[in-house]
Order: structure tokens, then sequence, then C-alpha cells
């Protein structure tokens, strides 16, 4: 069956650093787009990044955008969220998801992760 499953999330201080990666089996990935999303406590979903099938087209929420760099390694069936100078705004379940219509617009997303923690404090 189709199963996303991200890893790499933790505890880590403002400035640091970290790497999500979203590991893919069930279906051929390399036709889907993949969605990166968070949802901190009594906020609504975010999305955050998206890397369309070619590895080419990336796209970035304005609050992550110079801080973050998504890529992808079809051959791996992974994606990988790196991101910098965290703050603690950046606190939240972390998911990834695909996108069968390559658009990496929201309506697109049909399948998910169950998420990660991300937690950015000192």
């Amino acid at each position: 069956q189709v199963q996303l499953v991200e890893s790499g999330g933790g505890l880590v201080q403002p400035g640091g650093s970290l790497r999500l990666s979203c590991v893919a089996s069930g279906f051929t990935f390399d036709y889907y787009a993949i969605g990166w999303f968070r949802q901190a406590p009594g906020k609504e979903r975010e999305g955050v990044s998206c890397i369309r099938t070619s590895g080419e087209t990336t796209y970035y929420g304005d609050s992550v955008t110079g801080r973050v760099t998504i890529s992808r390694d079809n051959a791996k069936n992974t994606v990988h969220l790196e991101m910098n100078i965290l703050k603690p705004d950046d606190t939240g379940v972390y998911s990834c998801a695909r996108d069968p219509s390559d658009s990496c617009l929201l309506q697109g997303f049909d399948s998910w992760g169950k998420g990660i923690q991300v937690f950015v404090s000192s």
C-alpha cells in the first residue's frame, strides 16, 4: 500500500538546522510531486515546500523562503527538506504528501504521512 514515512525531526535550538526525510513506497515515486506541510498547535496546516517530478521546479512558503531547501532522489524514493536558521515559529508536526497531478496545489495531494515532530527551543 501507499506509504510516506517521515524522519529526522526532533529538538533543536534556535538558529540550528535539521534535515527531514520522506521515504515513499507502494507507488511509482517518479510520477508524483512531493510536498511538505507543517501544523503547529492551535494553527492551521501550512505548506512548507513542494518539489515536482522533474526535481527542477520547487516551491517554498513565505515563512521559510531562504532558509529551506527541498530535494528529491528518485533512485531512493526519497525527498529531503533541509531547514536552517530554525526559529521557534518553525515548531510543529511536519508531514509529507504526494501529488499525482504534479501541480503542488493543495487540492492535488491525495496521500499523507503520519508526520514527525520538530521542536525549536532553547
